[in-house]
């Protein structure tokens, strides 16, 4: 008799329990009605945390409709003219969202009988449906007031709101245009600016493998571009190869790619793989032929090609007369020329060959003198740093130098650039 007693006791105590639960729903329903919303969220959270409610669809279904209340309570006032506490609608907004997912998910699952009986879709995808142009809104709300995760929180929720299963029935419910694929976009941006690197790569992945939609924001390349940037501030240098090799197959005329192609595999030591790069994005833009053959020279230089780097370097010229990098590139040129024979010169005692030598070595520097007086002269104009101008001086030095030494008089100008440069 005492245990029949015991467990009806028990009985009535879960029957209990479980209705005191409920009523907190009830509770939290009432107060949401009466626009108490502080109550109304005070009660929810205890719903969410009680194992006779945290799994009914009903409980998230109101914690978001708590806070798509307080969205729209604002938004109401910002229609009529009143005042609106912008962050009081936003937070509501972003509240919204995420119980009304979960709650979603859970009517999604089979009862006991393994039916389906999902009876808060219908108000949720209403709801989402009509609120998604208004995470923009947070969104850019956000990104004033600099807090950039929370942007980017916003502008992902805009993104991910037309992929969600519940809307697999409505393939019209939203228009997926350039606004949306510039709305990627800003998403990326924010989570960048908020240093948030690995959520940065993992949305550009997501935008890779989407289909492009032209916008007046950015273009199909710059998502690969901003891609290998990420995986270099992050060092991990071979998805950062990986990322332009990628970029440089996809977009083969987008110079970004092809010219840190060439200078990784310059660092890397891989000329070969260098020059084959430098080939592509010297077709692709012609015009930047100053740094582009300039490189291209000096890789022909090193490779012991001196008459292929000579023409690479005037193939600069050629395209940009005042192209500093490829006057200084063609005048050290001649000037280790010059150097190389003059070595060899010192250890003959045949004094025809001293001759010659000496010929060929004069022709050298002369060739050299006004490629780097022209450089000085440009780096002059536009008020290059110390740096750059000591530099020049130094290698002007070393052709006054050497052809006073060889009996043409250049001391007037070896003495002027030996007080510039306080020697």
């Amino acid at each position: 008799m005492k245990k029949l007693f015991f467990l009806t006791v028990l009985a009535v105590f879960a029957a209990s329990s479980v209705f005191a639960q409920r009523s907190a729903l009830r509770d939290a329903k009432r107060s949401l009605g009466s626009n108490d919303l502080n109550e109304a969220r005070t009660l929810i959270k205890q719903a969410t945390a009680n194992p006779e409610t945290a799994n009914d669809p009903e409980t998230w279904k109101i914690w978001g409709d708590i806070g798509n209340k307080a969205f729209d309570n604002e938004r109401t006032n910002q229609m009529l003219g009143k005042e609106a506490n912008d962050k009081v609608m936003y937070e509501g907004l972003l509240e919204s969202y995420a119980p009304y997912l979960k709650a979603d998910s859970l009517a999604e699952l089979p009862d006991d009988r393994g039916r389906v009986r999902n009876r808060v879709r219908k108000d949720i995808t209403g709801i989402l449906k009509a609120n998604h142009p208004f995470y923009i809104n947070g969104g850019i709300y956000y990104n004033e007031q600099q807090d950039f995760k929370k942007a980017a929180d916003f502008f992902e929720i805009y993104w991910n709101i037309p992929t969600l299963p519940m809307f697999e029935d409505q393939k019209d419910a939203f228009l997926i245009d350039s606004t949306y694929q510039t709305i990627k976009y800003y998403a990326i941006i924010t989570a960048i600016q908020a240093q948030d690197h690995n959520r940065a790569l993992a949305m550009l992945q997501r935008a890779a493998d989407e289909p492009f939609i032209e916008n007046s924001a950015f273009t199909e390349s710059d998502i690969y571009e901003l891609m290998a940037s990420e995986h270099f501030n992050l060092g991990d240098s071979a998805s950062y190869l990986k990322a332009i090799e990628e970029g440089a197959q996809k977009f083969p005329k987008n110079n970004y790619f092809v010219t840190n192609l060439v200078n990784t595999y310059i660092r890397a030591g891989n000329n070969q793989k260098a020059m084959e790069y430098l080939e592509q994005a010297i077709q692709n833009d012609p015009s930047n032929a100053c740094d582009l053959n300039s490189v291209r020279g000096a890789l022909l230089a090193e490779q012991g090609d001196l008459a292929g780097a000579e023409a690479e370097y005037n193939k600069a010229l050629t395209q940009d007369p005042n192209c500093e990098r490829a006057l200084e590139s063609l005048a050290r040129h001649y000037i280790v020329q010059a150097q190389e024979i003059n070595e060899k010169a010192g250890q003959t005692t045949n004094r025809q060959q001293q001759l010659e030598d000496d010929k060929k070595i004069i022709e050298l520097f002369q060739q050299a003198l006004p490629l780097l007086e022209k450089q000085n002269s440009l780096l002059r104009a536009r008020s290059a740093d110390s740096s750059e101008l000591n530099s020049s001086l130094m290698l002007l030095r070393n052709v006054y130098y050497n052809l006073s030494a060889k009996g043409i008089d250049k001391s007037s100008q070896l003495k002027a650039v030996e007080e510039e440069l306080g020697l």
